[in-house]
């Protein structure tokens, strides 16, 4: 899974990188193209994988994770070749990640004259559609000069562009899964699952009330957009502490979940993503699938040779693993069955396939 993170510039992008990563790259209050790419990865919280961990020792405990890519803020400063430069990095990711600046602090300037998190929103989004439309363009004009392209494909190109003219993304077009299936090869930005951070003080933060906040939060839910509220900043310094000092902190300001938490569970939710575990004293691993994978698909996840070789799969789900304590107490009171090829694999199921090659 990875993840790409944008916005305009001095959001706080880079902060809240650095936040889901751990990692310490630079910060700068900078306004253009000449900030480099920082790429990361983070690992997914699950409490289901700390307790397999802790009832098989196991030599290696794999968490699923989620690759960043944190690019420089879009501007209109911007060279083209700048501009395009970090859209075409975006082509690379599964999903998309938009940090809106709602907090105001004098040390950081604004890059326009006023704090508008609704205008940042709509400046990303012209620029997703503007570059689609622009793939689409040049397609059409190949199509002239004798390209021969299918009836369904043209047809869907067509629906994209008057969709994109209207200001509309793709990712708000009611497309069928084949439709979807027809248009990969073109990697439109504006059909990629977009998630939304709103970046706030710590003042807003606890309060939880900030200027045009209801407007701003309709605007979301009438373009079916998941949000997070963060105070990236905060969370930083909170990261910072002790194990003891976070918890009891992250308690005072009522904060649940760490920032990587809410955002995964955000995007599995979003991208219709399941866990799977494997398990044994060598390694307990989490596997990220897409719900509706078969048993046979998930193999693949793991090796494409043991797909192919698949025999059967041995399954229990988590609830009843804990509940019965051990896969020897699981085989006694016959609660780890024999699936085969075609089972739907099921969030929280642990697996063991059986395969030869």
């Amino acid at each position: 899974m990875k993840i790409g993170i944008l916005g305009l510039p001095l959001v706080g992008k880079t902060t809240f990188f650095n936040l889901l990563t751990e990692m310490n790259a630079e910060t700068r209050n900078f306004i253009g193209g000449d900030k480099g790419l920082n790429l990361g990865t983070a690992r997914v919280p699950d409490a289901r994988i700390d307790k397999l961990s802790s009832i098989f020792t196991p030599k290696k405990t794999a968490y699923a994770a989620i690759e960043f890519a944190d690019l420089p803020g879009l501007s209109i400063d911007q060279t083209n070749k700048e501009r395009n430069s970090v859209l075409t990095n975006l082509k690379n990711m599964d999903a998309l990640t938009q940090v809106v600046r709602v907090f105001d602090n004098p040390d950081i300037p604004l890059v326009g004259d006023k704090l508008d998190p609704m205008s940042e929103l709509e400046k990303v989004d012209l620029e997703l559609i503007f570059s689609d439309l622009e793939i689409i363009e040049r397609k059409l004009a190949r199509v002239k000069k004798g390209q021969v392209v299918d009836s369904h494909e043209m047809a869907l190109l067509k629906k994209c562009q008057s969709s994109l003219e209207e200001g509309q993304s793709i990712r708000e077009l009611n497309l069928s899964a084949d439709d979807r299936m027809k248009l990969r090869g073109y990697t439109f930005l504006s059909e990629k699952p977009l998630i939304i951070v709103l970046n706030l003080s710590e003042e807003q933060f606890e309060s939880g009330e900030y200027d045009g906040r209801q407007n701003l939060l309709n605007f979301l839910k009438d373009k079916k957009l998941p949000y997070l509220e963060v105070c990236a900043a905060l969370e930083m310094e909170i990261n910072e502490l002790d194990s003891e000092e976070k918890e009891v902190f992250m308690e005072e300001l009522g904060i649940k979940e760490t920032g990587i938490a809410r955002l995964a569970r955000t995007v599995y939710q979003h991208l219709n993503l399941i866990s799977f575990f494997t398990v044994g004293a060598d390694e307990v691993k989490a596997w990220t699938i897409g719900r509706g994978m078969t048993a046979k698909e998930a193999a693949g996840v793991i090796h494409s040779d043991i797909a192919r070789g698949f025999i059967k799969a041995e399954v229990i789900c988590y609830g009843t693993f804990i509940e019965l304590g051990s896969l020897q107490s699981a085989k006694e009171a016959g609660k780890l069955r024999i699936e085969g090829k075609e089972y739907l694999v099921k969030d929280g199921d642990i697996i063991s396939f059986r395969f030869n090659v």
